[in-house]
């Protein structure tokens, strides 16, 4: 029997996440039905989205623990290590994919490489993968908090650099960031400033919150995809362009986990701290990336193959930080007896 339930939860393991599922499910939907959510379709997912945008992130104020920020932001070297590598070195390997792969990729995929590059860490799925290694919760809840409301500024800011360097039309950045602020920041710290009345109510329905923000998500990406398949965008693509892009997602998450976690181990970081740069460092937000993405090339018809790097690295984290989150558990259980054996000098 017991064997039969360790066979049960190992398989269990290689199961699609639920809401990856649903993003599969909703990209299917879009290319087989495009004019139902299409831009003047008979569904409004405009303003639908836009509503539940600023209400979702509205929530991610309440929820956001002022104490836990505080708790975790003594570990500077770590924040610095983290913030350098999602705002420095990712950045710098989309600018080295965006520019090797010209002639390869289509453009609007080479700019969704950027852009995937450019996004803040994700909050939830860091958090819970460094928990469920055990590693520095509190420091990990400060740098995807830090990371989260920089990349409002910086995502923009590094996509206006690119379409200034290149021939693109220059995307106005003051008007953006405007934009990003009162769509997203602003519910933000609406948010936070009713917390105290709001935070009992919204912690016993999280169940709930929680499949709120997916839904925006799968709202935004639906939308995305009819816009694209409704306009063609995905004829225009051989299998394989699709190939090369998944192998670079492949390779992108690999090195950013190899360079945090040699840079981690370089710098003498504990075990908790190495678990939180990797985990930090490595995982971009979908959940701040489909609304941002949806502020700054809402109108280009090509925004589902925008998307499209970001949404075959989502699942693809969840896949690769759990594995090595079970890892970093296997071997604290086994350095535990060690450290237990050797005796205090006295």
């Amino acid at each position: 029997m017991a064997s039969s339930q360790t066979s049960d939860t190992g398989l269990r393991r290689f199961l699609p996440d639920g809401f990856v599922l649903a993003l599969v499910a909703a990209v299917g939907l879009a290319l087989v039905a495009p004019g139902v959510g299409a831009s003047g379709g008979p569904i409004p997912l405009g303003p639908i989205t836009e509503a539940g945008i600023a209400l979702v992130f509205f929530l991610h104020g309440v929820n956001l623990s002022p104490q836990a920020l505080k708790a975790g932001a003594q570990a500077w070297k770590l924040h610095i290590v983290v913030q350098l590598c999602t705002f420095g070195l990712f950045p710098l390997l989309g600018a080295l994919v965006y520019v090797g792969t010209a002639g390869f990729i289509a453009p609007e995929m080479r700019l969704g490489f950027f852009y995937l590059c450019a996004l803040s860490t994700t909050i939830s799925s860091s958090v819970a993968t460094v928990s469920m290694a055990q590693g520095n919760i509190p420091a990990a809840i400060f740098n995807v908090t830090l990371s989260s409301l920089a990349g409002m500024l910086i995502t923009p800011a590094l996509i206006a650099l690119l379409q200034t360097a290149g021939t693109a039309h220059q995307l106005p950045l003051a008007d953006t960031v405007i934009d990003i602020a009162t769509k997203l920041l602003l519910p933000f710290v609406a948010g936070q400033l009713l917390r105290r009345w709001l935070v009992g109510f919204v912690s016993k329905h999280k169940p709930v919150v929680t499949k709120l923000d997916r839904g925006v998500i799968l709202l935004i990406v639906y939308a995305a995809f009819c816009n694209s398949t409704a306009q063609g965008i995905w004829s225009r693509y051989p299998a394989t362009t699709m190939i090369i892009v998944a192998a670079l997602v492949v390779v992108m998450l690999l090195a950013v986990i190899a360079a945090t976690t040699l840079t981690a181990r370089a710098l003498g970081f504990s075990r908790e701290d190495e678990i939180a740069a990797v985990f930090c460092g490595s995982q971009k937000s979908l959940a701040n990336g489909a609304p941002i993405a949806k502020i700054i090339f809402g109108a280009n018809p090509a925004l589902g193959a925008i998307l499209l790097p970001l949404m075959l690295y989502h699942p693809l984290q969840l896949v690769a930080c759990s594995a090595l989150a079970r890892r970093y558990v296997r071997r604290g259980q086994a350095e535990a007896p060690a450290a237990a054996a050797v005796p205090a000098n006295g």
